[in-house]
């Protein structure tokens, strides 16, 4: 099959702030702004590739946007083909170093990429990667924050509710593991035993707390329990793995697949969730995911929704998708959840268009 051929022209980013409908509040972080980074790849043909990036905190868009700026000159006049322009982009950072900002400004132009080659095939991303259109299944993490333990159960009621959820993410590491029990506890009782339950503890703890903590949660019949320390200690999730029947989750911080094989080699996790940003876009998504499937581990995303589900389409051992929303208002159309189900919308790429009314009231100055 041919495609149309594409010739990069220009990467246009721009800052917006948007205020969280439900702060983020975790034992490492507590967040009222949602920043993101949104990315238009333009192309002599007219074709407009779209993507953005969601770096956590608003001061990182000082170093990703002078990146993107700077990789926007180096590629003009190239074709567009997402490997190569991704290889190109890695090569001339490789001075500062593969991994951080500078991997993440590449995986940002990678999904801008895939989305035009997509579009200018007239085709649905996952149909360009060899799959078809259909639901993803995913967990409701809107929320559920560090918050008292009944009010985080009448929230996980509320999150269930938004596309019938038959799974949700609450976040761990109150100040005493106890109040972390009562937690867990409060929102089973709520939602009762047919709903899922994922904790995530956001590296919050030490080696002697997650022994402690995630021995206590280990009858709870927890889908897994995600990165209890601090993401880059392999030997410590390790010994968790070992001596836990609940599955370990990590991945979100995996900086490009090599880091995933370090951590499939060290036996560190049961699970992987790669984050876009910091993994490849969908390049290093679809080498990490096949290391993952040789390795018969199932992997689930990391935000992102839009891509995430065109590519678990075509993951082998696809697990579940995160659904956050946090990038709907600026969205002109945003998927669709029904049924615990993300519906992949028939449409060529991965259907990200801005609505520039909402972009202009969220810029950051």
């Amino acid at each position: 099959m041919s495609h149309p051929s594409l010739t990069f022209r220009d990467l246009a980013a721009r800052p917006v702030v948007l205020r969280l409908r439900r702060p983020v509040k975790a034992r490492i972080a507590t967040m009222t702004e949602w920043p993101l980074v949104l990315i238009d790849l333009l192309t002599e043909e007219g074709i407009v590739g779209r993507s953005y990036l969601e770096p956590y905190l608003v001061k990182s868009m000082r170093y990703i946007l002078p990146a993107l700026q700077d990789l926007g000159t180096l590629l003009k006049g190239r074709r567009v083909a997402p490997v190569e322009l991704f290889g190109e982009a890695r090569r001339s950072l490789h001075f500062v170093g593969y991994e951080g900002l500078s991997l993440i400004a590449a995986s940002g132009l990678d999904m801008a990429a895939w989305d035009a080659l997509a579009k200018a095939a007239g085709q649905p991303l996952c149909v360009l990667l060899g799959g078809m259109p259909g639901p993803v299944r995913c967990y409701n993490s809107n929320g559920l924050w560090l918050n008292e333990p009944m009010a985080v159960a009448e929230e996980a009621l509320a999150l269930r509710a938004e596309g019938d959820f038959s799974a949700l993410k609450l976040r761990l590491g109150r100040a005493r593991a106890c109040e972390d029990l009562a937690t867990v506890q409060a929102v089973r009782e709520a939602v009762g035993a047919d709903t899922e339950l994922m904790v995530d503890f956001n590296q919050g703890l030490d080696l002697a707390e997650a022994l402690h903590r995630c021995h206590m949660l280990d009858d709870l019949g927890l889908a897994w329990i995600e990165e209890p320390i601090v993401y880059d200690d392999l030997d410590g999730h390790a010994r968790l793995a070992r001596e836990l029947k609940t599955p370990i989750q990590l991945g979100e911080n995996f900086y490009g697949p090599r880091a995933m094989h370090r951590a499939l080699q060290k036996e560190a996790c049961d699970l992987v969730m790669p984050d876009f940003m910091r993994i490849g876009g969908v390049t290093g998504w679809i080498r990490a995911a096949a290391m993952a499937g040789a390795a018969g581990i199932p992997v689930s995303t990391h935000l992102y929704p839009e891509v995430a589900a065109h590519v678990m389409r075509v993951t082998e051992t696809a697990h579940w998708l995160e659904w956050q929303d946090w990038a709907a208002p600026i969205l002109r159309t945003p998927y669709r959840v029904a049924d615990g189900m993300l519906h992949i919308p028939d449409i060529a790429g991965t259907g990200l268009e801005w609505d520039e009314d909402a972009v202009r009231h969220h810029l950051a100055s």
